[in-house]
């Protein structure tokens, strides 16, 4: 599958899940529903790697790394991103999490010596900008409160634990370990996590069994986790973790033209402007030439395994 296929598939589906969220929350605390979305998720991995014949044999030392990745991009990433959103709006939390973009350029530099393009970095200024223009008329609304401010602070803390998984990622792929089944094994130890820390706060683990909750949650296990962090992750081991990035900019314009076409949300000149922004931030990111990253020999990798 080439690059633009992978990008395309990640920005849809992501922007596309605002909706299948909505679904979630209410009768099923959101940390639980999250053991449930990954368990499935991880669950489906496995059968797949079991019927592609992929090899689901790894070392301690390629677990450590498993483990890592399931805590930081499947565990403690979104426990902190739901947290957020019990004091912002999703507005401000989408505006938090836009700066991945900053935070992959930066580590990607600090861990793996990746310098960032001009272009690439002028992008990732746009699209920031134009995150601001897109989501202005909510953050005018926002009262900036002591809870408001910790909310977003959990926003940005989110972001940055998600960046240091991306990082981990970026690490595993260069190591050649295959994306399916460190997936398969991040998801399963993601999930051992929340399930961990929602016994420690005594989440009840209740289920819906309504259409909407059931539906939703088969989406955001199969498309949310299963493809569009696939697409994402292998992504990132393509074109780095700055590039790739960019797509926590892009999804959340998706998800405000599918609210425009199904919920009637009225687009004004301030959104249109956001999105010109965001659009032309895109093209100078994606296509803004950038050195072929080393590949780094890990030696407790099967570097012949099937991918």
């Amino acid at each position: 599958m080439n690059n633009a296929t992978l990008y395309g598939l990640t920005v849809m589906i992501w922007g596309s899940t605002f909706f299948a969220i909505e679904f979630q929350l209410g009768t099923v605390a959101p940390e639980v529903s999250l053991v449930y979305r990954y368990a499935a998720a991880s669950a489906l991995l496995f059968v797949w790697s079991r019927f592609r014949d992929l090899s689901l044999r790894f070392s301690r030392f390629e677990h450590a790394w498993f483990f890592l990745l399931g805590m930081l991009l499947f565990g403690v990433n979104y426990i902190l991103a739901y947290r957020a959103q019990i004091h912002i709006t999703s507005a401000l939390t989408a505006i938090a999490f836009s700066s991945l973009v900053w935070m992959n350029i930066i580590n990607a530099r600090l861990f793996f010596g990746t310098r960032a393009g001009r272009g690439t970095l002028f992008g990732a200024l746009l699209g920031v900008i134009g995150m601001f223009y897109l989501f202005a008329p909510q953050i005018r609304d926002v009262s900036f409160t002591d809870t408001a401010f910790f909310g977003f602070f959990l926003a940005i803390v989110s972001a940055l634990v998600a960046s240091f998984g991306n990082m981990v990622s970026q690490a595993t792929q260069r190591a050649r370990l295959p994306v399916v089944q460190t997936n398969a094994w991040g998801m399963f130890y993601g999930t051992i996590f929340i399930a961990a820390y929602n016994g420690v706060n005594g989440h009840e683990f209740t289920f819906d069994w309504s259409a909407s909750y059931v539906i939703s949650l088969a989406y955001l296990s199969v498309f949310g986790s299963v493809i569009a962090f696939g697409a994402y992750l292998t992504l990132l081991g393509r074109i780095g973790a700055a590039k790739a990035g960019y797509a926590m900019v892009m999804f959340p314009v998706v998800a405000l033209i599918l609210s425009t076409l199904f919920e009637g949300l009225e687009m004004t000149a301030t959104t249109i402007l956001g999105t010109l922004f965001v659009i032309a931030g895109n093209g100078f990111v994606l296509y803004t030439r950038q050195p072929a990253p080393k590949t780094l020999e890990c030696p407790e990798a099967h570097l012949n395994r099937s991918h």
